[in-house]
C-alpha cells in the first residue's frame, strides 16, 4: 500500500500549490539509476514525457483511476531521505489523494520505470550476462504508462524524421488539451457536423459521433512543423514552447527544493486551458475523431488514419488490451524457456497482426515495450548501425540473420544487448543524454550523426 513521504496523511506543498508526495519503495529493484531507467530509449523525449537533468526528475501528467478524465502534473525523482530505497512522486494539483488514484498513480511510475518483480528479475539475469551493462546500470527500457500510449507512439516511430515523431506526439498533447477544454466548455456534441460520407458509401451508423473542430482552430490553428530532408526545421523544445504541453522544467525553473510555482502549472496563454494539464489523448478521446481532422491538426499523414482505427477498435471492444495483459502474463522470461517465449510472443504478434497499420516494424516495438527482448525490431537505423559499428552491410530482408549472428548469445535478451550498445554510440555522438537540455533531443537524425561522424575525423 504506498504512503504519503513522511508517513501520515498526505499534505499539499503549500495552500497556493496543492500537492501529494507519494513514496514509491523500489524494493528488490535497488540498487536503482533512475536517469538509467528514464533515458534508455526515445519514447522519454516524446511528449508529454519531460526529463529534468538539473533536477534528475521526470515530470509528466498521470491520470488518476477514479476519474480517468482528470490528469495530475506528477514529478518523479529520488526520495531525498531514501534514495537507496524509494523514489518520489510529487504530484502537483491535489491536496489528497484517496488510496485507489495512490495506487493508480504509482502503478503508472512501476509501468515506465519497469519496476515489477518480474522486471527485476530479467535485469539481473540480462546483467549476469552483460558485465557492462550492470557496470552501466543499463537493463530497463522506458515506457509509457499506457500499453495503449505505447501503441500509439510506436506507429509515430514508423517511415519519418526523429524531429517530425517528436513533434506529432507534441501536437497529439495539444490536442488532447483542446478536446478536452471543448468538451467542457460547451456541447461537445452540438458542434458536431454530421458524419461525411467517402468514396459514395455510408459508414456504420454508430451513436458515437466524430468530432471535428475547425471553427475552435480556425483562430489559433495548429500546424505542424515542415521538416525538410536533414533534420531541418523546429527542434523538439522549440515545438514543445509553441505548444506548451508542460512547464518548464529548465534548471532556474524546478530548484533544489523541488518547487514548482503556480505559474508554471499553468500549461497554455489561452485563457481557456488555463491551469488544464494536457496529457496524452485516450482511446476514447480519439475514437470519435474526423481522421482528415486528426491528420491535417496533428501533421500526422497516413498514422492518422491507423491511430483513429485503433482507438475505435478498443472502444468497440474489437480489441482488448487486458486480454493481451493477460497473454502477455504467460510469457517465462528465462533462456530456459525459449520455447515458451516464442510461443507467446507468436500469439501476441498475431493478435496484434489484425490490427490495421500494424506492420512487423510497429508490432516488434510493441511486443518489446511489453517485455518481450529477444527480438530486435530492425529499420534503416538498425541497418546504419550495423554497418557503421560492425562493419557488416545488410538489408532488412537479411538484417534478422546478422543480428542473430552478432548477438544470439544474449538470448532471450538480444534486443537490450543491441540496445546497450546503439544507446551508448548515442551517447559517444552526442553527449551524456540524461544530461541533456530537450533542445537538443532533434539532434537524433542521420545527417547529425553525419555531420559528428565528419568532425571526429577530422579531429583525428
Amino acid at each position: 500500500m504506498p504512503t504519503p513521504s513522511g508517513g501520515g496523511a498526505a499534505r499539499p506543498r503549500a495552500a497556493e500549490e496543492p500537492r501529494v508526495e507519494l513514496e514509491l519503495p523500489l524494493g528488490a529493484a535497488a540498487p536503482f539509476d533512475l536517469a538509467a531507467a528514464v533515458c534508455s530509449h526515445g519514447l522519454f523525449m516524446m511528449a508529454p514525457n519531460r526529463w529534468d537533468p538539473a533536477g534528475r526528475a521526470l515530470v509528466r501528467p498521470l491520470r488518476l483511476a477514479s476519474d480517468s478524465s482528470v490528469s495530475l502534473l506528477a514529478r518523479v525523482s529520488a526520495h531525498p531521505a531514501r534514495s537507496d530505497s524509494a523514489l518520489l512522486v510529487a504530484v502537483h494539483g491535489a491536496a489528497a489523494l484517496s488510496p485507489l488514484d495512490q495506487d493508480h498513480i504509482l502503478e503508472q511510475v512501476r509501468r515506465m520505470l519497469r519496476l515489477s518483480e518480474e522486471d527485476g528479475k530479467m535485469v539481473a539475469e540480462f546483467q549476469a550476462m552483460h558485465p557492462a551493462a550492470r557496470e552501466a546500470g543499463f537493463g530497463r527500457v522506458f515506457r509509457s504508462p499506457t500499453l495503449f500510449e505505447d501503441m500509439v507512439k510506436c506507429i509515430l516511430l514508423c517511415n519519418c524524421q526523429w524531429t517530425r515523431t517528436l513533434s506529432m506526439a507534441t501536437a497529439l498533447c495539444k490536442l488532447q488539451l483542446e478536446l478536452k477544454c471543448s468538451s467542457s466548455i460547451e456541447d461537445f456534441q452540438s458542434r458536431t457536423p454530421p458524419i461525411r460520407e467517402h468514396n459514395k458509401r455510408k459508414r456504420s451508423k454508430r451513436q458515437s459521433v466524430r468530432v471535428k473542430l475547425e471553427a475552435r482552430f480556425s483562430e489559433d490553428k495548429l500546424e505542424g512543423p515542415r521538416l525538410a530532408s536533414g533534420g531541418n526545421g523546429l527542434t523538439n523544445l522549440e515545438t514543445y514552447e509553441i505548444l506548451s504541453c508542460l512547464p518548464s522544467v529548465a534548471s532556474e525553473a524546478i530548484g533544489p527544493d523541488d518547487s514548482l510555482e503556480p505559474s508554471e502549472l499553468s500549461l497554455s496563454n489561452d485563457p481557456h486551458l488555463e491551469g488544464r494539464i494536457s496529457d496524452f489523448p485516450t482511446p476514447e478521446e480519439l475514437a470519435n475523431l474526423d481522421e482528415e481532422f486528426l491528420a491535417k491538426s496533428c501533421n500526422l499523414g497516413y498514422r492518422a488514419k491507423r491511430i483513429v482505427m485503433l482507438a475505435r477498435s478498443l472502444v468497440e471492444g474489437k480489441v482488448c488490451l487486458q486480454k493481451l495483459g493477460e497473454m502477455r502474463k504467460m510469457f517465462v522470461p528465462a533462456a530456459e524457456e525459449a520455447s515458451s517465449i516464442g510461443s507467446t510472443y507468436e500469439r501476441l504478434d498475431k493478435e496484434l497482426s489484425v490490427i490495421s497499420g500494424f506492420g512487423p516494424f510497429t508490432r516488434a516495438n510493441v511486443l518489446m515495450c511489453m517485455g518481450f527482448f529477444h527480438t530486435i525490431p530492425a529499420d534503416t537505423e538498425t541497418i546504419r548501425h550495423l554497418k557503421q559499428i560492425h562493419k557488416r552491410a545488410t538489408t532488412i530482408s537479411s538484417i534478422h540473420q546478422e543480428l542473430d549472428k552478432i548477438y544470439g548469445k544474449y538470448a532471450p535478451f538480444q534486443f537490450l544487448a543491441f540496445w546497450f550498445e546503439l544507446w551508448g554510440f548515442y551517447d559517444k555522438q552526442f553527449g551524456k543524454i540524461s544530461d541533456m537540455e530537450p533542445s537538443n533531443y532533434g539532434l537524433f537524425t542521420a545527417s547529425h550523426l553525419k555531420k559528428s561522424k565528419k568532425l571526429e575525423e577530422k579531429q583525428l
